[in-house]
């Protein structure tokens, strides 16, 4: 009688101890650690941050990943998760990102990359564009300003966000195309210098964010979602240069 006393109030606890499994595409991977923090102190309840490109997570979560929410770079992903039946409901957009070009060494960096051309620009990182949708978005900008078929021998896949960062961080490659979120991120804002690429030259960057239907906290997932849309966390995310979806 005592162990099954015991054991009815450690239940509790074990319940509410347990974290909630989050995707988040790399491009928000240092926000995340803001909205970790104001998450826990206003719930108690921690989060598990699983950091990949928004297609390999998709890919995972399609395989049978537990996950309990996913925070995708675009909606397209969490759209087709939705329409194959492994969402509770239709993604919403949580924040729209921005894509900038960004550089630790000393080459100046403007918006019309004529940069790019230059001899000593050897390689130039980008996220994997068939998984990563600032990839995709990084690609769109080049063929705007006509750059692409000039550039593309210079180009250097990361699976994500977070390998381009890398990339230009080690300078293995000279430039990238990276999150803003990324370079105004405590720790890089001093590495080197970016420029804010209009976002008239790439479609906008609608990140979306949905609960998984395998999930077996969906009152804390959806605890979780509404959060993400208070006012203290679109002041986190604006202060790393995300724009708020409008009320």
């Amino acid at each position: 009688m005592k162990k099954l006393i015991l054991c009815l109030l450690l239940c509790p606890i074990t319940l509410l101890a347990q974290s909630l499994r989050v995707g988040v595409a790399a491009n928000a991977q240092f926000v995340m650690e803001e909205l970790k923090t104001a998450y826990k102190k206003k719930t108690a309840i921690e989060l598990e941050t699983i950091v990949n490109s928004s297609g390999k997570l998709t890919t995972q979560i399609q395989q049978g990943a537990p996950y309990d929410v996913f925070l995708s770079a675009d909606m397209k992903y969490p759209q087709t998760l939705y329409k194959a039946g492994l969402t509770l409901d239709a993604p919403v957009v949580y924040a729209y990102g921005s894509l900038v070009l960004w550089t630790t060494g000393e080459l100046p960096v403007t918006a019309d990359l004529s940069v790019l051309t230059n001899a000593a620009v050897r390689h130039v990182a980008i996220a994997n564009p068939g998984t990563a949708p600032y990839g995709e978005a990084a690609i769109s900008y080049l063929k705007r300003k006509r750059l692409l078929d000039k550039v593309k021998p210079k180009l250097v896949y990361g699976e994500s966000i977070a390998q381009v960062n890398q990339y230009v961080i080690s300078g293995a490659a000279a430039m990238g195309f990276t999150a803003k979120s990324v370079v105004l991120d405590p720790s890089l804002i001093r590495k080197g210098h970016w420029v804010d690429l209009p976002q008239t030259g790439y479609s906008p960057i609608a990140q979306g964010v949905v609960i998984l239907k395998r999930t077996n906290q969906a009152k804390a997932a959806r605890q979780f979602v509404q959060f993400l849309r208070s006012p203290e966390a679109r002041r986190i995310l604006q202060q790393f240069g995300y724009r708020s979806p409008a009320s």
